[in-house]
């Protein structure tokens, strides 16, 4: 079905919407010396992300004003000032210091989204420690991957969640301290462990800081790929210049918004724009900890008159599955922007927030590689349902073919941005050689297949590897192969993304059985649980289907895109190269 390009705002609205001017004639020659002026950035030895999002607010007029509004799954509300965070994360750069964390150190979260989380990433990055956000809901085994391979040195997380670490803590020599935020204040039941609330009781409120420079590590992400454990992917304070322009430009962030990003802060949507791009642009925004219902969500709206929201293409098919009639049970007028991001927004999703929103929902694209939005929508240009968008000023994007070459409008071919971009990774932790394979003629290659029509809009194909999108989580299928692997009754398995309407994809596990094990619903049943334990719900096959043998090269690799082709009834190819296929 074709759909209607959506017309852009008029010239009435543009003159009371100045961000929109940065983008109507995008320009890849953009000089981001403008942003560093807006910022008060001086030069490149002086930037600190931490400063930018608050310490420069608490010492101006903003002082008061609120920066974060917290709504807890149980009701419980707080607030918090950009002073009351200045104060709270110099304490927690304090107590970090207390614990003999120097700059370059790694300090990860292991939190639900609580304020606390907010200071510890801070507090933090205020004293040159390099933080890694990990997704509360993460089973052991990823947790202990991710600290095993950064060697963190410090991991502040909640009782409930320490208790899932049990196993793995003496797998982690490099682990000294683990910081539990206990709001009951229960004392603490291991070596290792240290009371939050008591540290912070005995902290000073004042932080003298840590000379940072832009080329600093900050932030470190850890994303999932086909053939290993997942890559920390390493940004540095320099991103938040393009965190902050992209919040005006995309996220057409201004003064009195109330802003809400409803992605959670281990995946690096999150902290780039549950975090970051916030307030470096002073905004105050809301953070809500329970999981999603859409009278919920429609509730935290009404309630808080959200006026930009950011979400995923999941959550709102979500929504839509809901139906019309719950967008009626709130007062939703105050939304007048809304912002997606994850994986691609099917046109559908874009109509129906115009019928029922009175406004299109503005897809954009970016990855954890690049931190920051590269190719969008803007409200100042018309939308065309399905696509992405077109890249933000100081963005030159391409469609390249097998030999790394631009291809022309409408061929499609292997999306890429040239290298340079303010918010651009620095490196995978400890993995230089694959750092490089992602650069190829003088282009970063994305790994994503698009293509670009005549008046340089830009469209997702596909994922050009075997990585599985599934509501907004990049999943690596080595990782679930690996954890169906540890079951006993697991011979080899094999991983693959299936279509699905809701969450684009849907894991699907191909499992052949060691001798003595019958394939019953039973033991299906056992695996799921088992991969869920070990990993996280939404990392876990949504089916599995027993198979004799899997199908293999003749140096043993696991040819997932003929058990995706079969799933799918689509051609098989060329299979000479396969042992006995």
């Amino acid at each position: 079905m074709d759909y209607p390009e959506i017309a852009k705002p008029s010239l009435d609205q543009m003159a009371v919407r100045p961000n929109l001017n940065y983008v109507r004639d995008a320009s890849p020659d953009f000089d981001w010396t403008q942003i560093e002026r807006e910022l008060g950035v001086r030069d490149d030895a002086d930037l600190n992300q931490a400063f930018l999002c608050i310490d420069r607010h608490a010492a101006s007029s903003r002082r008061d004003k609120v920066a974060l509004f917290w709504e807890g799954k149980n009701g419980d509300t707080e607030r918090y000032t950009f002073g009351d965070l200045s104060t709270l994360t110099n304490k927690f750069a304090n107590v970090l210091v207390s614990l003999g964390v120097k700059k370059g150190d790694r300090v990860f979260t292991f939190m639900p989204r609580i304020p606390e989380l907010h200071v510890a990433v801070f507090g933090a990055l205020k004293l040159g420690a390099v933080v890694g956000p990990l997704f509360a809901d993460f089973g052991p085994d990823p947790v202990r991957d991710r600290l095993q391979d950064s060697g963190a040195k410090v991991l502040v997380t909640t009782p409930a969640l320490r208790s899932r670490l049990e196993t793995i803590l003496d797998q982690l020599p490099d682990l000294v301290h683990v910081i539990v935020v206990d709001r009951t204040n229960e004392p603490v039941a291991h070596p290792k462990d240290v009371n939050y609330t008591e540290l912070m009781a005995g902290a000073s409120p004042r932080f003298s800081g840590v000379p940072l420079s832009a080329n600093d590590y900050s932030i470190m992400h850890y994303t999932s790929g086909t053939t290993g454990k997942p890559k920390g992917g390493v940004h540095r304070h320099r991103a938040a210049i393009q965190q902050y322009a992209t919040g005006k430009w995309v996220l057409d962030l201004h003064e009195n918004d109330i802003y809400w990003c409803t992605a959670d802060p281990g995946w690096v949507t999150g902290t780039s724009y549950g975090m970051f791009a916030p307030w470096t642009n002073g905004v105050s925004q809301i953070v809500f900890e329970g999981g999603f219902r859409a009278s919920a969500w429609y509730g935290i709206i009404e309630k808080y008159k959200v006026t930009v929201w950011y979400t995923a293409p999941t959550a709102i098919r979500m929504l839509m599955k809901a139906g019309e009639q719950a967008t009626k049970q709130s007062d939703l007028s105050s939304l007048r922007h809304i912002c997606s991001v994850g994986e691609p927004l099917n046109p559908e999703a874009v109509m129906w927030g115009l019928k029922v929103f009175r406004q299109p929902i503005h897809d954009n694209w970016w990855q954890t590689e690049t931190a920051a939005i590269l190719i969008a929508n803007y409200a100042s240009m018309p939308v065309r349902p399905g696509s992405m968008g077109r890249p933000i000023p100081g963005i030159k994007a391409a469609i390249l073919d097998d030999r790394y070459m631009e291809l022309p409008p409408g061929k499609e071919g292997h999306l890429a941005i040239k290298p340079g971009w303010p918010s651009m990774f620095a490196t995978y932790w400890n993995k230089p050689e694959l750092y490089a394979s992602c650069f190829k003629n003088g282009w970063y290659i994305s790994g994503d297949r698009a293509s670009r029509d005549a008046d340089g809009y830009f469209w997702f194909v596909a994922r050009a590897d075997d990585v599985i999108k599934s509501a907004g989580h990049l999943i690596g299928p080595f990782e679930v192969e690996s954890a169906l692997l540890e079951h006993p009754a697991v011979a080899e398995a094999g991983v693959i993304g299936k279509p699905d309407p809701l969450a684009m994809e849907v894991v699907k596990a191909f499992v052949s059985l060691k001798d003595g094990y019958e394939p019953t619903p039973e033991l299906r049943r056992e695996l799921i649980q088992f991969v869920r334990g070990k990993l996280a719900a939404a990392m876990a096959p949504r089916e599995i289907e027993f198979v004799t043998s899997l199908p293999k090269t003749r140096s043993g690799k696991i040819m997932r895109r003929l058990l995706k082709a079969k799933e799918l009834g689509l051609p098989l190819g060329d299979t000479s190269t396969l042992e006995d296929y």
